[in-house]
């Protein structure tokens, strides 16, 4: 059997759950700048708590094709909860469950976008109760539809009033268009050579380049959002890569994003490339094993 026949084989024995999983766990190991990662934990929050999130979201994701999106999304932040007492996943799970509903061959703007415009007022009450539950820092009220109110009738009316300062929210009104973006960086043919992890962390320095981060913005105002953009650029401005100027701006970035404790903490960045790994394993851009990715 070739090599590309066994990664075939592999990729076809391995469930929606599992890549989900895997998806949360290749995101969270990648030493992205500003962010928990194996070799960085936060004073209240560590790689433990967000690998047993990954582990616990798993089992919902299997079921995500027989079940609303609305209830993957609630089922999976209940799972989290039993393991763990903070919001580690929220976002990524938002992101992941119109994701998973879709089949491969629907995956992409289009295809999802299809799939969000079916989604109702018993996913508006599931979404809404998820976010009680996850209790995620930085949303502060709104006059309609706030996060912390009943929920609406039309999530997507929801979703699209927060679409300015929530680039998660945004998603469910351009059928995840900034993830399928992200996809493309992560399977650039021009660091194509690159360990897995390293392109993990070029594609969210892309990211956070792209777009100012939400989660910031939510907790420390526009100026920092701005700033953290401004910074991701830099370090893309440096070089490729490989070059040791690269990394330099990349330490930079690091550095400032944690001088405020983890108020700077670019969550929203790393959401949108957690749902373009978890895209990039469906669509099999990632190669098994993982080693020689």
């Amino acid at each position: 059997m070739s090599e590309h026949d066994m990664s075939d084989q592999r990729w076809s024995e391995m469930t929606i759950g599992q890549m989900a999983t895997l998806a949360c766990l290749l995101e969270v190991n990648a030493p992205k700048p500003g962010n928990v990662h194996r070799g960085a934990d936060f004073a209240d929050l560590g790689l433990n708590d967000f690998a047993a999130s990954a582990v616990a979201i798993g089992p919902a994701f299997d079921l995500a094709g027989r079940s609303r999106i609305g209830r993957t999304i609630l089922t999976a932040v209940r799972a989290t909860r039993r393991f763990v007492d903070s919001n580690t996943n929220l976002g990524l799970v938002m992101l992941l469950a119109p994701l998973a509903t879709v089949s491969v061959k629907e995956l992409n703007p289009a295809g999802v976008g299809k799939c969000l415009a079916d989604l109702d007022e018993e996913d508006a009450a599931d979404v809404y109760q998820a976010i009680a539950i996850a209790r995620p820092g930085g949303l502060g009220t709104v006059d309609q539809m706030d996060a912390a109110g009943p929920p609406p009738a039309d999530l997507l009316a929801a979703m699209k009033l927060a679409e300015e300062r929530d680039l998660v929210a945004r998603q469910y009104g351009n059928g995840c268009e900034q993830v399928f973006a992200a996809v493309r960086f992560l399977t650039d043919p021009a660091i194509a050579s690159l360990p897995l992890s390293d392109r993990i962390v070029h594609a969210y320095v892309q990211q956070m380049a792209a777009f100012p981060d939400s989660l910031i913005g939510r907790k420390c105002g526009a100026e920092d959002a701005k700033k953290s953009q401004l910074t991701a650029s830099r370090v893309l401005d440096a070089g490729s890569p490989i070059d040791e100027e690269y990394f330099q701006e990349l330490r930079n970035l690091d550095f400032w994003l944690r001088a405020d404790g983890h108020r700077r903490n670019p969550g929203t960045s790393a959401d949108i490339i957690g749902a373009a790994i978890f895209v990039a394993l469906r669509q099999r851009k990632v190669a098994l094993p993982l080693r020689s990715s």
